[in-house]
């Protein structure tokens, strides 16, 4: 009976998860977006940039709020905000809202599915009759998922957490005076940057190299998340045989060299087998460097996570790889991703934590 009562609490618990990779439609709906109101590139990279800048100003005071409210209601209000954004192009569809509705989706995450291509191909193809104009209806789609997700969440009995110590925003901050502290914070944001960024431009690497459809192309951001999927949970394992310093020096040189020859190599399948492979190889850096900071400060713990949810706002890099793309051609936007994992292969070799 006491089995039975906690699964059915985690069930809502992990449907929140599920919500909160919604973030993950950035890539696939940018192509989509950039169609329908005839943006650049570099203004299609902007769409990310919108939604994950929220996690940078709002990751320290939702922490702090999350003290005092609780984490349960910490969660329902970003559902509510969530909800709140994707009904937004329902009233008035144009490059305004859209705008409004992809930063109201990064409030309400601020507070990793590989379901987001699917859901906005599903908007497209269910709900719009296969019409491509109709894309935008994937975020009333994603707001009603939201809020049974929340209704749920809110129905389900969950006791408050006793609140420990809690630092000042000024206090959380000031642990970025630590060099080592400072440099796992860039880890964390390139780290996101990576992600993001591979996953914005995925889908336009077939569509440039290949003349694929938008359809189509969105295979390669659901390459990029099944094998990133698979990735974290084969790290889980291996990390428990080899040491998380040594998987992360193996996984960032073999994600190095999948970035170079997916800049460099123009075949279809190979290029594929590139997108998968960087997700896969980045699939566990985020939560190694995530280890490597609390093990700088044990007793810092909350501060540190404050600090972490801040550094997500590295998938606004995407907007440099849009804008790189625009002045520099594909390969200039992927030679962004490939700087990023640059920086990531120092943190690995260089950046000591013991």
């Amino acid at each position: 009976m006491v089995e039975k009562k906690l699964f059915a609490k985690t069930l809502p618990v992990l449907l929140g998860f599920f919500v909160m990779g919604f973030c993950d439609i950035v890539g696939i709906s940018s192509d989509y977006a950039a169609s329908a109101f005839g943006w650049s590139a570099t203004m299609a990279g902007l769409i990310p940039s919108v939604v994950f800048l929220w996690f940078f100003l709002l990751g320290v005071p939702f922490g702090l709020m999350m003290n005092r409210i609780g984490r349960k209601n910490t969660v329902l209000t970003s559902m509510a905000v969530t909800v709140v954004g994707m009904a937004i192009p329902l009233l008035h569809y144009d490059s305004v809202t859209t705008l409004a509705a992809y930063a109201l989706l990064g409030i309400g995450n601020a507070m990793s599915s590989f379901a987001g291509p699917f859901i906005v191909l599903a908007a497209v193809n269910w709900l719009g009759g296969g019409n491509e104009g109709e894309w935008y209806l994937c975020f009333p789609l994603m707001g009603g998922i939201t809020l049974v997700s929340g209704l749920w969440l809110l129905a389900t009995p969950i006791e408050r957490e006793h609140r420990g110590q809690t630092s000042s925003m000024g206090e959380t901050l000031s642990l970025l005076s630590d060099k080592t502290i400072l440099l796992l914070f860039l880890g964390i944001f390139f780290a996101v940057g990576t992600d993001v960024s591979t996953n914005f431009i995925s889908s336009k690497v077939m569509i440039s190299r290949f003349a694929y459809s938008k359809e189509m192309a969105g295979l390669a951001p659901q390459v990029y998340f099944i094998c990133r999927t698979a990735g974290a949970f084969i790290g889980v394992f291996l990390i428990t045989k080899i040491a998380e310093i040594n998987y992360f020096r193996l996984n960032i040189l073999g994600c190095l060299a999948f970035a170079l020859l997916l800049a460099f190599v123009e075949d279809e399948i190979f290029d594929f087998i590139c997108i998968g492979g960087i997700g896969f190889c980045c699939s566990c850096v985020f939560p190694i460097i995530y280890g490597m900071a609390l093990k700088c400060h044990p007793d810092k713990g909350n501060e540190i996570s404050g600090l972490m949810i801040m550094a997500i706002a590295g998938g606004t890099v995407s907007f440099l790889v849009g804008l790189a793309s625009d002045y520099a051609g594909l390969i200039g936007g992927l030679l962004v991703i490939v700087a990023e994992i640059a920086y990531l292969t120092y943190c690995a070799y260089f950046v000591k934590t013991v």
